[in-house]
Protein backbone atom coordinates (compact mmCIF):
# COMPACT_ATOMS: atom_id res chain seq x y z
CA UNK A 1 0.00 0.00 0.00
CA UNK A 2 2.68 2.28 0.89
CA UNK A 3 5.31 0.33 -0.75
CA UNK A 4 7.31 3.58 -2.19
CA UNK A 5 7.41 5.25 0.78
CA UNK A 6 8.51 2.72 2.83
CA UNK A 7 11.55 2.23 0.77
CA UNK A 8 12.00 6.06 1.07
CA UNK A 9 11.44 6.11 4.28
CA UNK A 10 14.49 3.26 4.79
CA UNK A 11 16.65 5.47 2.88
CA UNK A 12 16.12 8.47 4.49
CA UNK A 13 16.96 6.51 7.87
CA UNK A 14 20.52 6.03 6.75
CA UNK A 15 21.32 9.80 6.43
CA UNK A 16 18.33 11.61 8.42
CA UNK A 17 18.14 10.93 12.20
CA UNK A 18 15.05 8.94 12.98
CA UNK A 19 14.45 9.32 9.01
CA UNK A 20 12.83 12.63 9.32
CA UNK A 21 13.34 15.92 10.15
CA UNK A 22 10.92 17.07 13.05
CA UNK A 23 10.52 14.15 15.33
CA UNK A 24 6.18 13.70 15.10
CA UNK A 25 6.76 13.06 11.36
CA UNK A 26 7.78 9.75 12.28
CA UNK A 27 4.80 8.42 12.67
CA UNK A 28 6.24 7.09 16.05
CA UNK A 29 2.92 7.85 18.16
CA UNK A 30 0.82 6.05 15.36
CA UNK A 31 3.05 3.15 14.28
CA UNK A 32 3.45 2.19 11.07
CA UNK A 33 5.71 3.62 8.06
CA UNK A 34 5.69 7.70 7.60
CA UNK A 35 3.93 8.71 3.90
CA UNK A 36 6.09 10.74 2.03
CA UNK A 37 4.75 13.27 -0.33
CA UNK A 38 4.87 14.53 -3.34
CA UNK A 39 2.48 17.45 -4.60
CA UNK A 40 -0.35 19.30 -3.38
CA UNK A 41 -3.36 21.12 -4.61
CA UNK A 42 -5.93 22.98 -2.76
CA UNK A 43 -7.58 20.42 0.23
CA UNK A 44 -5.74 17.23 -1.48
CA UNK A 45 -2.25 16.04 -0.76
CA UNK A 46 -0.42 13.19 -3.48
CA UNK A 47 2.20 10.72 -1.65
CA UNK A 48 4.96 9.15 -3.46
CA UNK A 49 2.80 5.99 -4.41
CA UNK A 50 -0.15 8.05 -6.13
CA UNK A 51 -2.46 7.69 -3.54
CA UNK A 52 -4.60 10.93 -2.44
CA UNK A 53 -5.65 11.90 0.85
CA UNK A 54 -8.14 14.54 2.04
CA UNK A 55 -5.83 16.97 3.99
CA UNK A 56 -6.03 18.13 7.95
CA UNK A 57 -2.92 18.61 8.71
CA UNK A 58 -2.14 21.29 6.20
CA UNK A 59 1.77 21.64 6.55
CA UNK A 60 0.57 22.28 10.33
CA UNK A 61 -1.44 24.83 10.22
CA UNK A 62 0.39 27.27 7.63
CA UNK A 63 -2.11 26.22 4.24
CA UNK A 64 -4.90 28.82 4.99
CA UNK A 65 -6.24 28.51 1.72
CA UNK A 66 -5.11 25.09 0.99
CA UNK A 67 -2.31 24.08 -0.89
CA UNK A 68 -0.42 25.38 -3.79
CA UNK A 69 -2.68 28.48 -4.09
CA UNK A 70 -2.11 29.91 -7.33
CA UNK A 71 -1.72 33.63 -6.37
CA UNK A 72 0.69 32.45 -4.18
CA UNK A 73 2.65 30.12 -6.16
CA UNK A 74 2.90 32.73 -9.16
CA UNK A 75 3.72 35.95 -7.01
CA UNK A 76 6.76 33.92 -5.34
CA UNK A 77 7.82 32.41 -8.69
CA UNK A 78 8.26 36.30 -10.23
CA UNK A 79 10.14 37.16 -6.89
CA UNK A 80 12.71 34.71 -7.05
CA UNK A 81 14.02 36.13 -10.29
CA UNK A 82 15.10 39.18 -9.10
CA UNK A 83 16.50 37.24 -6.06
CA UNK A 84 15.99 34.45 -3.65
CA UNK A 85 18.04 36.63 -0.78
CA UNK A 86 19.64 40.15 -0.17
CA UNK A 87 21.06 39.94 3.09
CA UNK A 88 20.18 43.96 2.70
CA UNK A 89 16.65 45.67 3.25
CA UNK A 90 13.95 45.79 0.77
CA UNK A 91 10.80 47.58 0.05
CA UNK A 92 9.15 44.02 0.91
CA UNK A 93 9.97 43.91 4.21
CA UNK A 94 8.18 47.39 4.92
CA UNK A 95 4.93 46.53 3.25
CA UNK A 96 5.21 42.97 4.65
CA UNK A 97 5.87 45.04 8.28
CA UNK A 98 2.95 47.76 7.66
CA UNK A 99 -0.35 44.80 6.38
CA UNK A 100 1.19 42.70 10.12
CA UNK A 101 0.90 46.02 12.59
CA UNK A 102 -2.66 46.47 10.53
CA UNK A 103 -4.37 43.11 11.03
CA UNK A 104 -3.13 42.46 14.53
CA UNK A 105 -4.30 44.41 17.60
CA UNK A 106 -1.44 44.14 19.65
CA UNK A 107 1.30 44.93 17.28
CA UNK A 108 2.49 48.74 16.74
CA UNK A 109 6.49 47.33 15.52
CA UNK A 110 7.21 44.46 14.05
CA UNK A 111 10.33 42.08 13.49
CA UNK A 112 10.76 39.36 10.86
CA UNK A 113 12.65 36.31 11.81
CA UNK A 114 12.37 32.90 10.40
CA UNK A 115 10.52 30.21 12.34
CA UNK A 116 8.09 30.17 15.04
CA UNK A 117 11.09 29.04 17.45
CA UNK A 118 13.12 31.93 16.45
CA UNK A 119 10.17 34.41 17.23
CA UNK A 120 9.41 33.14 20.98
CA UNK A 121 12.72 32.83 22.10
CA UNK A 122 13.32 36.18 20.87
CA UNK A 123 10.11 37.25 22.53
CA UNK A 124 11.34 36.08 25.55
CA UNK A 125 14.89 37.31 25.51
CA UNK A 126 13.22 41.11 24.94
CA UNK A 127 11.37 40.94 27.33
CA UNK A 128 13.48 39.99 29.59
CA UNK A 129 15.56 43.22 28.56
CA UNK A 130 13.01 45.63 28.49
CA UNK A 131 11.74 44.52 32.67
CA UNK A 132 15.33 43.57 33.52
CA UNK A 133 13.49 40.57 35.15
CA UNK A 134 14.92 36.43 34.55
CA UNK A 135 11.86 34.71 35.14
CA UNK A 136 9.37 33.30 32.63
CA UNK A 137 6.12 31.94 33.42
CA UNK A 138 5.00 29.44 31.06
CA UNK A 139 1.98 26.46 30.91
CA UNK A 140 2.31 22.91 31.21
CA UNK A 141 1.17 21.56 27.51
CA UNK A 142 2.07 24.89 25.94
CA UNK A 143 5.06 24.48 23.24
CA UNK A 144 6.34 27.52 22.06
CA UNK A 145 9.32 25.98 20.29
CA UNK A 146 12.74 23.90 20.91
CA UNK A 147 14.72 26.42 23.02
CA UNK A 148 16.66 25.35 25.77
CA UNK A 149 14.11 27.39 28.21
CA UNK A 150 11.12 26.24 26.85
CA UNK A 151 11.75 22.50 27.22
CA UNK A 152 9.73 21.77 30.51
CA UNK A 153 7.07 20.23 30.41
CA UNK A 154 6.27 20.96 26.60
CA UNK A 155 3.59 19.27 24.55
CA UNK A 156 3.43 18.80 20.96
CA UNK A 157 6.29 16.24 19.68
CA UNK A 158 8.00 16.27 23.45
CA UNK A 159 4.85 15.02 24.81
CA UNK A 160 4.07 12.29 22.40
CA UNK A 161 7.43 10.64 22.51
CA UNK A 162 7.10 11.09 26.49
CA UNK A 163 10.39 13.47 26.39
CA UNK A 164 8.90 16.52 28.29
CA UNK A 165 12.32 17.38 29.27
CA UNK A 166 14.74 17.07 26.81
CA UNK A 167 18.61 15.73 27.29
CA UNK A 168 20.79 18.26 26.42
CA UNK A 169 19.43 21.04 27.98
CA UNK A 170 21.19 21.87 31.61
CA UNK A 171 19.29 22.79 34.66
CA UNK A 172 20.59 26.56 34.43
CA UNK A 173 18.39 27.23 31.27
CA UNK A 174 15.06 26.02 32.78
CA UNK A 175 15.59 26.99 36.48
CA UNK A 176 14.17 30.85 35.40
CA UNK A 177 11.00 29.03 33.56
CA UNK A 178 7.99 28.30 35.86
CA UNK A 179 5.44 26.19 34.48
CA UNK A 180 1.74 26.75 35.46
CA UNK A 181 -1.70 25.17 34.53
CA UNK A 182 -3.40 26.09 31.94
CA UNK A 183 -6.84 27.63 32.18
CA UNK A 184 -6.08 27.59 35.83
CA UNK A 185 -5.50 30.85 36.87
CA UNK A 186 -4.60 30.38 40.36
CA UNK A 187 -1.59 27.93 39.60
CA UNK A 188 -0.71 31.75 38.17
CA UNK A 189 -1.31 33.93 41.28
CA UNK A 190 0.31 31.37 43.51
CA UNK A 191 3.33 31.87 41.02
CA UNK A 192 3.01 35.64 40.77
CA UNK A 193 2.41 35.71 44.11
CA UNK A 194 6.09 33.84 45.15
CA UNK A 195 7.79 35.75 42.02
CA UNK A 196 6.25 38.72 40.98
CA UNK A 197 8.95 41.12 40.76
CA UNK A 198 11.50 38.71 39.58
CA UNK A 199 8.87 37.79 36.44
CA UNK A 200 9.34 39.11 33.15
CA UNK A 201 6.45 37.31 31.38
CA UNK A 202 4.05 35.25 31.14
CA UNK A 203 4.24 33.60 27.30
CA UNK A 204 0.95 31.08 26.61
CA UNK A 205 -0.71 29.96 23.62
CA UNK A 206 -4.06 31.62 23.76
CA UNK A 207 -5.43 28.90 22.35
CA UNK A 208 -3.54 25.69 23.16
CA UNK A 209 -2.80 23.65 19.83
CA UNK A 210 0.00 21.61 20.63
CA UNK A 211 -1.73 18.88 23.11
CA UNK A 212 -4.13 19.07 21.14
CA UNK A 213 -6.73 22.09 20.33
CA UNK A 214 -7.84 23.44 23.81
CA UNK A 215 -9.72 26.26 24.04
CA UNK A 216 -9.05 28.82 26.62
CA UNK A 217 -11.74 28.99 29.65
CA UNK A 218 -14.12 32.00 30.29
CA UNK A 219 -11.80 34.58 31.90
CA UNK A 220 -8.78 33.09 31.70
CA UNK A 221 -7.04 35.21 29.30
CA UNK A 222 -8.70 38.22 30.71
CA UNK A 223 -7.56 37.20 34.35
CA UNK A 224 -3.80 36.50 32.92
CA UNK A 225 -4.09 40.01 31.40
CA UNK A 226 -4.95 42.03 34.56
CA UNK A 227 -2.19 39.99 36.94
CA UNK A 228 0.18 41.01 34.16
CA UNK A 229 -0.78 44.74 33.91
CA UNK A 230 -1.01 45.05 38.00
CA UNK A 231 3.26 43.59 38.43
CA UNK A 232 4.32 45.27 35.32
CA UNK A 233 4.74 41.50 33.78
CA UNK A 234 4.59 41.30 30.21
CA UNK A 235 2.31 39.01 28.39
CA UNK A 236 3.17 37.63 25.58
CA UNK A 237 0.61 35.68 23.01
CA UNK A 238 2.36 32.70 21.07
CA UNK A 239 0.04 33.15 18.06
CA UNK A 240 2.54 30.94 15.63
CA UNK A 241 -0.36 28.76 15.31
CA UNK A 242 -3.44 30.94 15.58
CA UNK A 243 -1.92 34.03 14.26
CA UNK A 244 -4.74 34.24 10.95
CA UNK A 245 -6.07 31.28 12.15
CA UNK A 246 -9.17 31.74 14.61
CA UNK A 247 -9.88 35.12 13.45
CA UNK A 248 -8.48 37.78 10.82
CA UNK A 249 -6.37 39.20 13.85
CA UNK A 250 -5.54 36.28 15.90
CA UNK A 251 -6.87 34.75 19.38
CA UNK A 252 -6.42 38.25 20.29
CA UNK A 253 -9.09 39.47 18.07
CA UNK A 254 -11.31 36.36 18.46
CA UNK A 255 -11.18 36.68 22.56
CA UNK A 256 -10.59 40.68 22.80
CA UNK A 257 -7.51 40.47 24.85
CA UNK A 258 -4.52 42.51 23.50
CA UNK A 259 -1.06 41.32 24.91
CA UNK A 260 2.08 43.32 24.98
CA UNK A 261 4.04 40.83 22.73
CA UNK A 262 2.68 38.74 20.26
CA UNK A 263 4.74 36.03 18.04
CA UNK A 264 3.89 35.20 14.69
CA UNK A 265 4.39 32.02 12.18
CA UNK A 266 2.50 29.58 9.88
CA UNK A 267 -0.12 31.64 7.69
CA UNK A 268 2.33 34.68 8.24
CA UNK A 269 4.63 32.52 5.63
CA UNK A 270 1.81 31.98 3.01
CA UNK A 271 3.58 28.47 3.61
CA UNK A 272 7.17 29.61 2.98
CA UNK A 273 9.76 29.56 6.48
CA UNK A 274 8.49 32.86 7.89
CA UNK A 275 8.16 33.95 11.69
CA UNK A 276 7.98 37.40 13.55
CA UNK A 277 7.12 38.97 16.97
CA UNK A 278 6.09 42.41 17.71
CA UNK A 279 3.85 44.53 20.03
CA UNK A 280 4.38 47.89 21.75
CA UNK A 281 6.15 50.67 20.09
CA UNK A 282 8.26 51.08 23.30
CA UNK A 283 9.01 47.26 24.01
CA UNK A 284 10.41 46.64 20.49
CA UNK A 285 12.57 49.74 20.68
CA UNK A 286 14.86 48.05 22.56
CA UNK A 287 15.89 45.77 20.14
CA UNK A 288 19.06 46.61 18.51
CA UNK A 289 20.00 48.61 16.11
CA UNK A 290 17.40 50.98 18.92
CA UNK A 291 18.46 49.58 22.08
CA UNK A 292 20.57 46.64 23.76
CA UNK A 293 18.43 44.03 23.31
CA UNK A 294 20.58 42.23 20.81
CA UNK A 295 18.38 39.44 18.01
CA UNK A 296 19.72 39.00 13.97
CA UNK A 297 19.52 37.07 11.43
CA UNK A 298 21.15 36.41 7.73
CA UNK A 299 17.94 35.09 6.15
CA UNK A 300 15.18 37.22 8.18
CA UNK A 301 12.80 39.04 5.94
CA UNK A 302 13.77 37.17 2.80
CA UNK A 303 11.74 37.90 -0.20
CA UNK A 304 10.59 34.84 -1.16
CA UNK A 305 9.01 34.22 2.46
CA UNK A 306 7.92 38.27 2.27
CA UNK A 307 6.12 37.83 -0.73
CA UNK A 308 4.06 34.53 0.07
CA UNK A 309 2.98 36.19 2.78
CA UNK A 310 2.27 39.76 1.60
CA UNK A 311 0.27 37.56 -1.06
CA UNK A 312 -1.66 35.46 2.00
CA UNK A 313 -2.23 38.33 4.12
CA UNK A 314 -3.29 40.75 1.05
CA UNK A 315 -5.83 38.00 0.54
CA UNK A 316 -7.25 38.33 3.72
CA UNK A 317 -7.52 41.86 3.54
CA UNK A 318 -9.72 41.85 0.73
CA UNK A 319 -11.73 39.15 1.49
CA UNK A 320 -14.36 39.78 3.78
CA UNK A 321 -16.52 36.56 4.35
CA UNK A 322 -13.18 34.44 4.66
CA UNK A 323 -13.62 33.97 8.20
CA UNK A 324 -17.27 33.09 8.33
CA UNK A 325 -16.83 30.90 5.54
CA UNK A 326 -13.91 29.00 7.77
CA UNK A 327 -15.99 29.26 10.41
CA UNK A 328 -18.69 27.06 9.00
CA UNK A 329 -16.39 24.74 7.44
CA UNK A 330 -15.05 23.98 11.04
CA UNK A 331 -18.59 23.71 12.43
CA UNK A 332 -19.50 21.43 9.87
CA UNK A 333 -16.83 19.14 10.35
CA UNK A 334 -17.21 19.30 14.50
CA UNK A 335 -21.64 19.01 14.36
CA UNK A 336 -20.80 15.94 11.87
CA UNK A 337 -18.35 14.17 13.93
CA UNK A 338 -20.35 14.88 17.05
CA UNK A 339 -23.35 13.15 15.25
CA UNK A 340 -21.23 10.10 14.36
CA UNK A 341 -19.91 10.00 18.02
CA UNK A 342 -23.39 9.88 19.08
CA UNK A 343 -24.97 7.79 16.29
CA UNK A 344 -22.53 5.40 17.41
CA UNK A 345 -22.61 5.84 21.00
CA UNK A 346 -18.82 6.95 21.60
CA UNK A 347 -18.29 9.83 23.99
CA UNK A 348 -15.02 11.20 22.62
CA UNK A 349 -14.53 15.03 23.28
CA UNK A 350 -14.58 17.13 20.87
CA UNK A 351 -12.75 20.54 20.54
CA UNK A 352 -12.57 23.32 18.39
CA UNK A 353 -12.43 26.95 17.69
CA UNK A 354 -12.55 28.58 14.05
CA UNK A 355 -10.46 26.42 11.41
CA UNK A 356 -8.88 24.06 14.19
CA UNK A 357 -9.95 21.79 16.34
CA UNK A 358 -9.14 18.09 17.86
CA UNK A 359 -11.08 15.00 18.76
CA UNK A 360 -9.87 13.61 21.91
CA UNK A 361 -9.99 9.79 22.62
CA UNK A 362 -11.20 10.55 26.24
CA UNK A 363 -14.57 10.93 27.98
CA UNK A 364 -13.22 13.82 29.53
CA UNK A 365 -13.95 17.36 28.96
CA UNK A 366 -10.10 18.72 27.74
CA UNK A 367 -9.18 21.91 29.64
CA UNK A 368 -5.52 21.40 29.94
CA UNK A 369 -2.46 19.56 29.61
CA UNK A 370 -3.70 16.59 32.11
CA UNK A 371 -6.59 16.14 30.76
CA UNK A 372 -5.01 15.44 27.32
CA UNK A 373 -2.86 13.02 28.55
CA UNK A 374 -5.97 10.98 29.76
CA UNK A 375 -6.84 10.01 26.05
CA UNK A 376 -6.15 6.60 24.63
CA UNK A 377 -3.56 7.24 22.54
CA UNK A 378 -3.59 3.66 21.44
CA UNK A 379 -7.19 4.05 20.32
CA UNK A 380 -6.17 7.77 18.29
CA UNK A 381 -3.69 5.50 16.39
CA UNK A 382 -6.01 2.80 15.36
CA UNK A 383 -8.37 6.03 14.28
CA UNK A 384 -5.24 7.45 12.19
CA UNK A 385 -4.50 4.09 10.34
CA UNK A 386 -7.89 3.33 9.16
CA UNK A 387 -8.58 7.26 8.57
CA UNK A 388 -5.36 6.90 6.37
CA UNK A 389 -6.52 4.00 4.45
CA UNK A 390 -9.65 5.57 3.72
CA UNK A 391 -7.92 8.51 2.06
CA UNK A 392 -8.16 11.27 5.03
CA UNK A 393 -4.84 12.43 5.90
CA UNK A 394 -4.59 13.49 9.86
CA UNK A 395 -1.76 14.65 12.16
CA UNK A 396 0.14 11.14 13.55
CA UNK A 397 -0.43 12.16 17.26
CA UNK A 398 -3.35 12.70 19.17
CA UNK A 399 -1.85 15.83 20.37
CA UNK A 400 -1.95 17.86 17.68
CA UNK A 401 -4.66 19.96 16.06
CA UNK A 402 -6.54 19.56 13.00
CA UNK A 403 -6.98 22.36 10.25
CA UNK A 404 -9.61 23.24 7.70
CA UNK A 405 -8.39 25.43 5.15
CA UNK A 406 -10.64 27.58 2.65
CA UNK A 407 -10.31 24.87 0.10
CA UNK A 408 -11.88 22.45 2.53
CA UNK A 409 -15.88 22.41 0.48
CA UNK A 410 -18.73 21.04 1.10
CA UNK A 411 -17.86 17.97 -0.61
CA UNK A 412 -14.03 17.35 0.83
CA UNK A 413 -16.34 17.89 4.40
CA UNK A 414 -19.21 15.65 3.68
CA UNK A 415 -16.65 12.89 2.25
CA UNK A 416 -14.76 13.01 5.43
CA UNK A 417 -17.46 12.56 7.96
CA UNK A 418 -18.37 9.69 6.10
CA UNK A 419 -15.39 7.94 5.75
CA UNK A 420 -14.71 8.99 9.83
CA UNK A 421 -18.00 7.36 10.48
CA UNK A 422 -16.80 4.20 8.82
CA UNK A 423 -13.21 4.53 10.11
CA UNK A 424 -14.89 4.78 14.00
CA UNK A 425 -17.04 1.61 13.76
CA UNK A 426 -13.99 -0.28 12.60
CA UNK A 427 -12.00 0.96 15.21
CA UNK A 428 -15.00 -0.38 17.75
CA UNK A 429 -15.11 -3.71 16.18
Amino acid sequence: MFKTSAALYERARSVIPGGVNSPVRAFGAVGGTPVFLRSASGAWVEDEDGRRYIDYVGSWGPMLFGHAEPAIVEAVAEAAKSSTSFGAPTRLEAEMAEIVSEIVPSIEMVRMVNSGTEATMSAVRLARGFTGRDKVIKFEGNYHGHADFFLAAAGSGATTFGHPDSPGVPFPAIRDTLLARYNDFQSVARLVEAHGDDIACVIVEPVAGNMGCVPPEPGFLEGLRDICTDRGILLVFDEVMTGFRVARGGAQERYEVIPDLTTLGKVLGGGLPAGAYGGRRDIMEHLAPYGPVYQAGTLSGNPLAMTAGRTALKRILKDPTLYDRLEASGRALEEGTRKNLRDLGLDYCCTRVGSMGSLFFTDCRVTDYEGARSCDTKQYARYFHAMLRRGVYLAPSQFEAFFVSAAHGDDEIEQTLALQREALVEIQA
